[in-house]
């Protein structure tokens, strides 16, 4: 893919030259910068113009990075089992991503501001609080970066993490010294994040691999035994064939015509429903006929039937759940909770039957082909599902410390809540996007197609199993790497497949142990740096 700032490469469609699509996303991405900051200038009523401004540039620079490795990690699984185009999935991003942020990421927000570090142990002066978020926003968007390049699916949560707790102790440095500095971060909340370090990609691998081991047992090994069958009875039709006219062409003039008359007879009975087999005349079409019971007696698309729509129904009523008891929580819906079980029982039976009718629909589909079919429309609403859950983590990660910057800028006070303007969260959301469509081409390629190899029907199990996962975690407020999650079910459904690739785990692990330590390291420097400037 092409860099932004890059004038002539290969395009991300692989073309040379710059592609329409990257000509609009570039202007898109400036013009709404752009408007961002004309509107931003009002919003914090004049003051540190510069500050706003460089705050800007790293809360876009972060959204974009996070686009660019979250998000493209996100929707490898779709992109590399073929569900989903890089442009299709620049369409989910930008809805359910945004979507998901906007109404479920608040009390993951909280947790990184608030819970880490505890600036009120001492008296943090407003801009010292604003140079430590902006330092957290570019290290994190810099070490992003760094590991988008080389493919390496990491942490924004971590990095996020890493950053302000690198820039807070910096400042405890500066103020009270080393040993109060270490004080002000809250340990225990660091051991609870890195016991999810470790739970995040052992419950998303175990998950998966439950998924789809049962998948794999109930329909695609039935449906790779029925089509070992039906090849076999299409070469008995070949058989057939070949033998009755080896038959045929021994007989004589007179025999063919009167043979031939009752092949045509019998060919026109047959196209009759209801039929008496015994009424054909020539051998050639019993023959037809028995060959034909054998393919029913198959059931070739009984798994399909049977088993598919309850997969797709239990799936519905999980990504219902997220919506219902998270995502939809602060609209105050005045649902019950038996309310939102009788509504989530009506979205399962709702699935069930369309799946089962879909399924049904399909019955004249080769078996291969219906399969693939009917698992793409089941992944792209888990896709839907999991862009949803990942925005309500990950993309707080930039609007968060942003947020922050701007009402410390606006008020002149830090306030232990800061309101995120729409037109930031849509700013931010576009620079997601953007940086999807630029720079995600190494990390989709790492979780589609390096780890293992995916289809439909493995990327449904992989995607459904990380969104309930990480959905879990975000009601409970905990910061867990959606990115782990992924990782790990990628690797559960390379375990079911016996295909998984554990060099590359070896510097992708790497890169996950080392992103806290860096980010924190980048951003003691860059508040240094900000304080030494300004």
């Amino acid at each position: 893919m092409t860099n932004p700032t890059t004038t002539r490469s290969v395009s991300p469609l692989g073309t040379p030259g710059i592609s329409p699509i990257s000509l609009f996303f570039s202007a898109l991405f400036i013009a709404v910068t752009g408007y961002f900051l004309f509107w931003g200038v009002d919003y914090v009523q004049g003051n540190h113009i510069l500050l706003f401004v460089l705050a800007t540039l790293f809360g876009v620079f972060m959204a974009f990075n996070i686009g660019g490795n979250d998000v493209a990690n996100s929707f490898g699984t779709s992109v590399g089992a073929g569900t989903l185009t890089i442009k299709q999935a620049l369409i989910v991003a930008a809805v359910f991503e945004v979507s998901g942020a906007i109404i479920a990421g608040g009390h993951v927000t909280q947790t990184i501001r608030g819970g880490i570090v505890d600036l009120g142990a001492m008296q943090v002066a407003p801009l010292d609080f604003v140079y430590i978020m902006m330092s957290a926003l570019i290290a994190a968007a810099l070490w992003l970066l760094f590991a988008t390049k080389r493919g390496y699916p990491v942490s924004t949560t971590h990095s996020i993490i890493g950053a302000i707790v690198g820039s807070s102790i910096a400042l405890g440095i500066l103020m009270q010294g080393g040993e109060a500095a270490l004080e002000l971060v809250q340990w225990d909340k660091i051991g609870e994040i890195a016991m999810s370090w470790v739970l995040s990609p052992l419950l998303g691998g175990l998950v998966a691999y439950l998924l789809f081991n049962q998948i794999k047992k109930h329909i695609l090994t039935y449906n790779e035994r029925a089509e070992d069958r039906l090849e076999a009875l299409r070469e008995q039709k070949r058989a057939h064939k070949a033998q009755h006219q080896e038959g045929f062409d021994r007989l004589s003039e007179l025999q063919k015509v009167a043979y031939t008359h009752a092949m045509a007879r019998d060919q026109q009975l047959m196209s009759d429903r209801d039929f008496d087999p015994e009424d054909l005349e020539s051998d050639y079409f019993k023959g037809l006929y028995h060959l034909d019971r054998q393919r029913e007696d198959i059931a070739s698309h009984r798994a399909l039937e049977t088993w598919v729509p309850l997969v797709a129904a239990i799936g519905a009523m999980v990504i219902g759940s997220m919506l219902l008891f998270k995502g939809l929580k602060n609209l105050e819906l005045g649902l019950t909770t038996l309310n939102s079980y009788l509504l989530l029982g009506m979205i399962g039976v709702g699935v069930w039957m369309s799946t089962y009718v879909f399924a049904r629909s399909l019955r004249d589909e080769p078996l291969g082909r219906a399969t693939f079919l009917i698992f793409s429309w089941m992944q792209v609403f888990t896709a839907c599902g999991f862009a949803f859950s990942h925005g309500a983590n990950d993309i707080a990660n930039a609007i968060g410390p942003f947020a922050a910057i701007i009402d410390v800028l606006r008020t002149g006070e830090t306030g232990s809540q800061a309101a995120i303007p729409t037109v930031a969260m849509i700013t931010f959301g576009v620079a997601l996007i953007v940086g999807l469509w630029f720079i995600g081409k190494e990390v989709i390629q790492t979780v589609g197609h390096n780890l293992t190899q995916l289809h439909p029907a493995s990327g449904f199990s992989a995607e459904l199993a990380a969104a309930a996962v990480v959905m879990a975690a975000s009601v409970m407020g905990l910061p867990v790497s959606s990115t782990h999650i992924l990782i790990g079910a990628v690797l559960g459904i390379g375990l079911v497949n016996r295909q998984t690739n554990w060099g590359l785990m070896k510097p992708i692990g790497l890169a996950w142990i080392i992103t806290l330590p860096a980010a924190a390291l980048l951003s003691a420097g860059a508040f240094l740096v900000l304080r030494n400037l300004f």
